[in-house]
C-alpha cells in the first residue's frame, strides 16, 4: 500500500537482471493473476544492461525524414459508447483494498503523485534507473502523508517505436521496485510505426496500460516481474482521485506538431477520430462544473503547448517546438464550458522547462517534464550563452495573455511530485542527480486551487 514505508533501494549492482523477460515460445499471452500487483516482493538491484539490444534505427529515421511534412496523424482507439471515459483511483489498486487507501487520503487532507515523461532509453539502464530510483526513494518518509500514491506517466514510455520487444527492460524493469500504480498517456514514439512495418500503432501500449473490462493479468512484457497491467479505458481518460482529476489526451505520432483533432479537416487520415477528443474534454469539463468539483483539474498531453524560443528570434531552442495550434483546441473547449484547468503538464521535450499564462486573471503553470531518462537535450546550441530567466515570450502569447518562461533545467534527469490538498496544488521538480538523500526541489510552483493565482505553499497539517 502507499501510506507505508518501504525499505530502500539496495545499491549493489548486479551483472544480470534477477528477473529476466519470460520466453516468447512458452508465452505469449496473458497471465491471470488474483489481483493488482506492483512492485517486486523484495526490492532487487538494478541491472547494468539490457536483456535486449536496441537495434539501431538509422534506417528507419532516415526514411522518417525524407518524409518530412507529408507524414499524418494516425487513427487511434475510440471509446465507444461514452464521451468521457474514467478510471478512478480505487479501481486500479482493486475495489476492497482500493476504497481502503482513498479513505486514507482522504482522511490525511493530501495527496502525493509523480510525473515525468520520456522515460525509455535505448543505450542501457543507467539513466532511467537514476530516475526510477529517485522516484522509489520517496516511499520513505517519517509522514505517511508524504507518500505518493501514483505515476501518471506524460508519455514515450518505450523507444523508438513503441515496440513490444522493448518493453521489459525501458518500463517493466525500471519500475520493478515502484509499489504503487503508473498510469500513462502515449507519446509520439508510443504510437509511431516504423516504415515498412507491419506493427498496428499503439498496440504494444494499450496491451500495457489499456485493459478494462479484463481480470488482473500479467503480459508478455512483464517477464518474471509482478506489475499487472493497468486497466485504463482508452489512451485519452479521466483520471479520478482525491483532490485531483487529470485528463489525459492523446496528441498523436507526428514529431511535430501535437494534434488531438482534425483541425477543421487538416488531418483527416484520423479517420472519425477527429473530434473524439474535444468531446472528451467538454464532457469531463461539464462535469466538473456540474458536480461544482473543487479540487485541482490537471490536463496532461505529451506534446507541450510551449516550449522555450530564442529570444528577439522566435526560433525553437533545442530539437522540439510548441503546439500552439493544439492548444487553441484545449482553450476553445475551456472557454466554452468556463472551466480551465490548474495546470497543464507535458513531456515531448528532453528537459525541464516551466511556463506562467497569465490571462482573464487566472496565473496557469504549463509545465515541460521529459527528463526521464531519455537524451537531455539542452535549451541552447553548443558556443550559445545560457538562457537567463524569466523571459517573456510575445511569440506565444495569443495576443490576449502573457507566456513567462520561468525556470528550466537543461542538463539533468529528473521527475515532478505533485501534492494537492483542499486549497492548493503544488508542483515540485526533482533532478534525479540529488539522489534519495535529497527530498528538496530544485523549482517548485504552488497554485491556490479557488483563486487560480500563485502563491506562497502552506503545508497541511
Amino acid at each position: 500500500m502507499p501510506r507505508r514505508s518501504k525499505p530502500k533501494q539496495p545499491k549493489t549492482p548486479v551483472q544480470e537482471p534477477q528477473s529476466r523477460p519470460a520466453s516468447s515460445a512458452g508465452n505469449t499471452g496473458p497471465i491471470p493473476t488474483r489481483t493488482f500487483r506492483f512492485a517486486e516482493p523484495p526490492p532487487t538491484p538494478d541491472p547494468t544492461k539490457f536483456t535486449v539490444k536496441h537495434g539501431s534505427d538509422a534506417k528507419a529515421y532516415n526514411i522518417l525524414d525524407s518524409l518530412r511534412g507529408t507524414l499524418r496523424p494516425r487513427p487511434f482507439p475510440v471509446v465507444s459508447g461514452i464521451d468521457e471515459p474514467i478510471l478512478r483511483l480505487e479501481e486500479a489498486y482493486g475495489t476492497g483494498k482500493g476504497a481502503q487507501i482513498v479513505r486514507e487520503i482522504e482522511a490525511t487532507g493530501q495527496i502525493v503523485f509523480h510525473c515525468v515523461g520520456d522515460t525509455g532509453n535505448v543505450k542501457g539502464p543507467k539513466d532511467e534507473d537514476l530516475v526510477a530510483d529517485k522516484m522509489v526513494s520517496d516511499f520513505n518518509e517519517a509522514q505517511t502523508t508524504a507518500i505518493p500514491s501514483f505515476f501518471y506517466h506524460l508519455g514515450d514510455v518505450v523507444y523508438s517505436f513503441g515496440e513490444t520487444t522493448y518493453y521489459y527492460d525501458q518500463f517493466y524493469d525500471p519500475y520493478r521496485n515502484y509499489p504503487a500504480p503508473i498510469f500513462a498517456i502515449p507519446g509520439n514514439h508510443d504510437g509511431m510505426v516504423a516504415p515498412n512495418s507491419s506493427a498496428e500503432t499503439l498496440a504494444a501500449f494499450i496491451e500495457n496500460f489499456c485493459a478494462a473490462g479484463k481480470p488482473p493479468h500479467k503480459t508478455p512484457e512483464s517477464g518474471q516481474l509482478v506489475r499487472t497491467a493497468q486497466i485504463q479505458p482508452g489512451v485519452y481518460f479521466t483520471l479520478e482521485a482525491p483532490f485531483v482529476r487529470i485528463l489525459g489526451l492523446y496528441s498523436n505520432c507526428l514529431e511535430d506538431p501535437g494534434v488531438i483533432s482534425d483541425q477543421s479537416g487538416t488531418y483527416s487520415s484520423l479517420d472519425g477520430a477527429g473530434s473524439v477528443q474535444l468531446k472528451f474534454l467538454e464532457a469531463s469539463l461539464l462535469r466538473i462544473k456540474k458536480e461544482k468539483f473543487a479540487g485541482a483539474v490537471l490536463i496532461a498531453v505529451h506534446h507541450p503547448p510551449y516550449v522555450a524560443v530564442i529570444p528577439s528570434t522566435g526560433i525553437t531552442t533545442g530539437n522540439h517546438g510548441s503546439s500552439l495550434e493544439m492548444l487553441k483546441d484545449i482553450d476553445s473547449i475551456c472557454a466554452k464550458t468556463g472551466i480551465w484547468p490548474h495546470a497543464v503538464l507535458s513531456g515531448r521535450a528532453h528537459n525541464y522547462q516551466r511556463f506562467t499564462r497569465h490571462q482573464d486573471n487566472r496565473e496557469t503553470p504549463y509545465i515541460v517534464a521529459g527528463n526521464g531518462g531519455h537524451a537531455i537535450r539542452s535549451l541552447t546550441r553548443p558556443g550559445n550563452p545560457a538562457l537567463r530567466t524569466p523571459i517573456v515570450f510575445p511569440t506565444l502569447s495569443n495576443g490576449k495573455d502573457q507566456i513567462v518562461f520561468e525556470n528550466y533545467d537543461d542538463t539533468k534527469y529528473g521527475y515532478l511530485r505533485v501534492i494537492v490538498d483542499p486549497k492548493q496544488l503544488r508542483l515540485e521538480y526533482h533532478p534525479a542527480s540529488d539522489g534519495d538523500s535529497a527530498k528538496t526541489p530544485d523549482d517548485f510552483v504552488t497554485v491556490d486551487l479557488a483563486t487560480r493565482k500563485l502563491v506562497h505553499y502552506q503545508p497541511t497539517g
